[in-house]
Protein backbone atom coordinates (compact mmCIF):
# COMPACT_ATOMS: atom_id res chain seq x y z
CA UNK A 1 0.00 0.00 0.00
CA UNK A 2 1.47 3.36 -1.13
CA UNK A 3 1.92 6.02 1.94
CA UNK A 4 0.34 9.49 0.69
CA UNK A 5 3.05 11.12 2.69
CA UNK A 6 6.04 10.13 0.69
CA UNK A 7 5.82 11.85 -2.27
CA UNK A 8 4.31 15.71 -1.16
CA UNK A 9 2.81 17.63 -4.04
CA UNK A 10 5.46 19.94 -5.51
CA UNK A 11 5.72 23.61 -4.65
CA UNK A 12 5.68 26.04 -7.83
CA UNK A 13 9.39 27.61 -8.33
CA UNK A 14 9.96 31.02 -7.44
CA UNK A 15 11.29 31.95 -11.03
CA UNK A 16 7.49 30.74 -12.44
CA UNK A 17 5.71 33.73 -10.38
CA UNK A 18 8.34 36.00 -11.23
CA UNK A 19 7.90 35.12 -14.82
CA UNK A 20 3.72 35.57 -13.87
CA UNK A 21 4.21 39.20 -12.71
CA UNK A 22 2.13 41.35 -10.74
CA UNK A 23 -1.58 41.11 -11.45
CA UNK A 24 -2.54 43.54 -14.06
CA UNK A 25 -4.00 46.92 -13.26
CA UNK A 26 -7.40 48.05 -14.59
CA UNK A 27 -7.17 49.72 -17.90
CA UNK A 28 -7.73 53.69 -17.18
CA UNK A 29 -11.31 55.24 -18.44
CA UNK A 30 -10.71 57.32 -21.80
CA UNK A 31 -10.77 60.93 -21.75
CA UNK A 32 -13.93 62.69 -22.11
CA UNK A 33 -14.02 64.55 -25.29
CA UNK A 34 -16.64 66.68 -24.64
CA UNK A 35 -14.71 67.91 -21.55
CA UNK A 36 -11.47 68.48 -23.45
CA UNK A 37 -13.57 70.54 -26.39
CA UNK A 38 -15.04 72.98 -23.44
CA UNK A 39 -11.67 73.68 -22.01
CA UNK A 40 -10.30 74.37 -26.14
CA UNK A 41 -12.89 76.51 -26.49
CA UNK A 42 -12.32 78.47 -23.44
CA UNK A 43 -8.81 78.56 -24.24
CA UNK A 44 -9.66 79.96 -27.90
CA UNK A 45 -12.00 82.38 -26.78
CA UNK A 46 -9.69 84.13 -23.94
CA UNK A 47 -7.41 84.45 -27.04
CA UNK A 48 -9.61 85.73 -29.10
CA UNK A 49 -10.52 88.55 -26.12
CA UNK A 50 -6.97 89.56 -25.52
CA UNK A 51 -6.24 90.41 -29.36
CA UNK A 52 -9.58 92.31 -29.59
CA UNK A 53 -8.32 94.14 -26.64
CA UNK A 54 -5.14 94.68 -28.05
CA UNK A 55 -6.55 95.63 -31.74
CA UNK A 56 -9.25 98.57 -29.90
CA UNK A 57 -6.02 99.82 -27.70
CA UNK A 58 -3.69 99.98 -30.63
CA UNK A 59 -6.98 101.91 -32.69
CA UNK A 60 -7.27 104.60 -29.94
CA UNK A 61 -3.53 104.93 -29.82
CA UNK A 62 -3.45 105.48 -33.56
CA UNK A 63 -6.55 108.01 -33.63
CA UNK A 64 -5.29 109.70 -30.69
CA UNK A 65 -1.58 110.43 -32.26
CA UNK A 66 -3.56 111.34 -35.48
CA UNK A 67 -5.16 114.17 -33.39
CA UNK A 68 -1.90 115.00 -31.86
CA UNK A 69 -0.50 115.33 -35.37
CA UNK A 70 -3.17 117.56 -36.58
CA UNK A 71 -3.62 119.65 -33.71
CA UNK A 72 0.42 120.22 -33.35
CA UNK A 73 1.95 119.86 -36.79
CA UNK A 74 1.53 123.46 -37.42
CA UNK A 75 3.56 124.43 -34.16
CA UNK A 76 6.51 126.26 -36.13
CA UNK A 77 4.29 128.24 -38.43
CA UNK A 78 2.70 129.74 -35.27
CA UNK A 79 5.22 130.55 -33.41
CA UNK A 80 6.38 132.49 -36.57
CA UNK A 81 2.52 133.78 -36.83
CA UNK A 82 3.35 135.35 -33.51
CA UNK A 83 5.66 137.60 -34.66
CA UNK A 84 3.13 139.42 -37.10
CA UNK A 85 0.60 139.42 -34.17
CA UNK A 86 3.06 140.98 -32.39
CA UNK A 87 3.94 143.78 -34.38
CA UNK A 88 0.02 144.99 -35.18
CA UNK A 89 -0.12 145.21 -31.49
CA UNK A 90 2.68 147.40 -30.90
CA UNK A 91 2.02 149.52 -33.26
CA UNK A 92 -1.52 150.06 -32.06
CA UNK A 93 -0.09 150.57 -28.77
CA UNK A 94 2.14 153.41 -29.67
CA UNK A 95 -1.01 155.19 -31.35
CA UNK A 96 -1.76 157.14 -27.96
CA UNK A 97 -5.29 158.53 -27.59
CA UNK A 98 -4.11 162.10 -27.92
CA UNK A 99 -2.49 160.56 -31.93
CA UNK A 100 -6.04 159.06 -32.38
CA UNK A 101 -8.00 162.24 -31.10
CA UNK A 102 -6.28 164.57 -33.43
CA UNK A 103 -6.27 161.92 -36.68
CA UNK A 104 -7.19 163.34 -39.74
CA UNK A 105 -9.32 161.22 -41.54
CA UNK A 106 -6.84 159.18 -43.56
CA UNK A 107 -4.85 158.31 -40.71
CA UNK A 108 -7.78 157.31 -38.47
CA UNK A 109 -8.90 154.73 -41.26
CA UNK A 110 -5.26 153.22 -41.07
CA UNK A 111 -5.40 152.82 -38.00
CA UNK A 112 -8.70 150.68 -37.68
CA UNK A 113 -7.57 148.97 -40.36
CA UNK A 114 -4.92 147.60 -38.54
CA UNK A 115 -7.01 147.28 -35.70
CA UNK A 116 -9.55 145.04 -38.35
CA UNK A 117 -6.31 143.33 -39.79
CA UNK A 118 -5.31 142.45 -35.91
CA UNK A 119 -8.65 140.97 -35.32
CA UNK A 120 -8.67 139.07 -38.43
CA UNK A 121 -5.80 137.36 -37.54
CA UNK A 122 -6.50 136.39 -33.95
CA UNK A 123 -9.63 135.31 -35.19
CA UNK A 124 -8.27 132.74 -38.27
CA UNK A 125 -5.41 131.83 -35.18
CA UNK A 126 -7.72 130.83 -32.94
CA UNK A 127 -9.73 128.87 -35.65
CA UNK A 128 -6.87 126.79 -36.01
CA UNK A 129 -6.22 126.14 -32.39
CA UNK A 130 -4.34 128.60 -31.24
CA UNK A 131 -5.35 131.36 -28.86
CA UNK A 132 -3.85 134.46 -27.31
CA UNK A 133 -4.46 134.91 -23.50
CA UNK A 134 -3.68 137.77 -21.44
CA UNK A 135 -3.47 136.69 -17.53
CA UNK A 136 -3.80 140.46 -15.65
CA UNK A 137 -5.07 140.19 -12.59
CA UNK A 138 -4.63 136.38 -12.01
CA UNK A 139 -2.29 134.46 -9.97
CA UNK A 140 1.31 133.42 -11.07
CA UNK A 141 1.29 130.17 -12.56
CA UNK A 142 4.92 129.10 -14.10
CA UNK A 143 3.32 126.89 -16.37
CA UNK A 144 1.75 129.56 -18.23
CA UNK A 145 3.38 132.50 -17.43
CA UNK A 146 7.14 133.78 -17.30
CA UNK A 147 7.98 136.48 -14.75
CA UNK A 148 10.40 138.76 -15.73
CA UNK A 149 10.53 141.16 -12.69
CA UNK A 150 8.65 141.91 -8.97
CA UNK A 151 7.04 145.00 -8.51
CA UNK A 152 6.10 146.24 -4.84
CA UNK A 153 2.65 146.72 -4.73
CA UNK A 154 1.02 145.96 -1.32
CA UNK A 155 -2.54 146.23 -2.43
CA UNK A 156 -2.86 143.29 -4.39
CA UNK A 157 -1.53 139.60 -3.34
CA UNK A 158 1.75 138.48 -3.57
CA UNK A 159 2.45 136.44 -6.68
CA UNK A 160 -0.56 138.20 -8.85
CA UNK A 161 0.33 139.28 -12.22
CA UNK A 162 0.03 143.04 -12.12
CA UNK A 163 1.91 143.60 -15.60
CA UNK A 164 1.59 141.94 -18.97
CA UNK A 165 5.08 142.66 -21.24
CA UNK A 166 3.97 140.07 -24.08
CA UNK A 167 0.85 138.14 -23.92
CA UNK A 168 1.03 134.16 -24.46
CA UNK A 169 -0.65 131.89 -26.61
CA UNK A 170 -1.29 128.26 -26.32
CA UNK A 171 -2.08 126.17 -29.15
CA UNK A 172 -4.44 123.16 -28.26
CA UNK A 173 -3.65 122.19 -24.63
CA UNK A 174 -0.22 123.50 -25.09
CA UNK A 175 1.99 126.54 -23.98
CA UNK A 176 3.05 127.47 -27.71
CA UNK A 177 4.58 130.56 -25.94
CA UNK A 178 4.32 131.69 -21.87
CA UNK A 179 2.67 135.13 -21.04
CA UNK A 180 5.99 137.44 -20.09
CA UNK A 181 5.00 139.38 -16.71
CA UNK A 182 5.47 141.40 -13.92
CA UNK A 183 4.35 139.68 -10.58
CA UNK A 184 3.32 141.88 -7.21
CA UNK A 185 5.58 141.17 -4.21
CA UNK A 186 4.92 142.54 -0.72
CA UNK A 187 0.93 141.83 -0.47
CA UNK A 188 -0.90 139.93 1.82
CA UNK A 189 -0.04 136.13 0.67
CA UNK A 190 -2.71 134.30 -1.23
CA UNK A 191 -5.59 132.58 1.14
CA UNK A 192 -4.96 135.44 3.96
CA UNK A 193 -7.91 137.88 4.00
CA UNK A 194 -6.19 141.47 3.24
CA UNK A 195 -3.13 142.80 4.84
CA UNK A 196 -3.96 142.47 8.78
CA UNK A 197 -4.31 138.58 7.73
CA UNK A 198 -0.46 139.34 5.97
CA UNK A 199 1.02 140.32 8.96
CA UNK A 200 -0.64 138.33 11.35
CA UNK A 201 0.96 135.23 9.17
CA UNK A 202 4.16 137.36 9.28
CA UNK A 203 4.18 137.56 13.01
CA UNK A 204 3.46 133.59 13.50
CA UNK A 205 6.47 132.54 11.54
CA UNK A 206 9.05 135.10 13.88
CA UNK A 207 11.49 132.90 15.78
CA UNK A 208 9.79 132.04 19.45
CA UNK A 209 6.08 133.28 18.75
CA UNK A 210 3.63 131.32 20.64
Amino acid sequence: MTDPTANPPAEPANDDLAAAGPTAAPAEAPPDPVEALTREAADLKDKLLRALAEMENLRRRAEREAADTRTYAIAGFARDVLGVADNMRRALEAVGAELRADADDGVRSLIEGVELTERELLKVMEKHGIKRFDPQGEKFDPNFHQAMYEVPDPSVASGTVVQVMQAGYRLGDRVLRPAMVGVAKGGPKPGNGGANGGEAASASSQPGTA
